[in-house]
């Protein structure tokens, strides 16, 4: 199983919930598809794309169950992330969790990856 990470805040991961998909938040609706990040990306996304902002969740998601809709591009310096072009189904969801802010600043991602 691979798992790919999504950062999104409380609020609209709720909304997702309760609609049973998520479409995206609105930098995804605005690029045309979900932005995901690999264990290995996902703390950087936090730390460039979400610095000090509260109340956020890690949805973490079997990328296997995604099927061709999920393209692996390339972005940030090079890396290769995953993009979802379709809405994420909430069944390849396999975890959501609290994303605590720390005293400095930053997300604190022990025992989350």
């Amino acid at each position: 199983m691979t798992i790919i990470y999504k950062i999104i805040s409380a609020t609209e991961w709720r909304a997702a919930e309760a609609e049973g998909l998520f479409h995206g938040a609105p930098i995804d609706l605005a690029d045309g598809y979900i932005h995901f990040s690999a264990a290995e990306q996902v703390e950087e996304t936090a730390a460039k794309h979400f610095a000090g902002k509260a109340d956020l969740l890690l949805v973490s998601i079997d990328a296997d169950r995604l099927g061709d809709a999920l393209k692996w591009e390339v972005s940030r310096g090079g890396a290769l992330f995953p993009h979802l072009y379709a809405p994420l189904s909430l069944d390849a969801v396999t975890r959501v969790a609290p994303l605590p802010l720390g005293a400095d600043g930053r997300h604190d991602f022990r025992g989350l990856l």
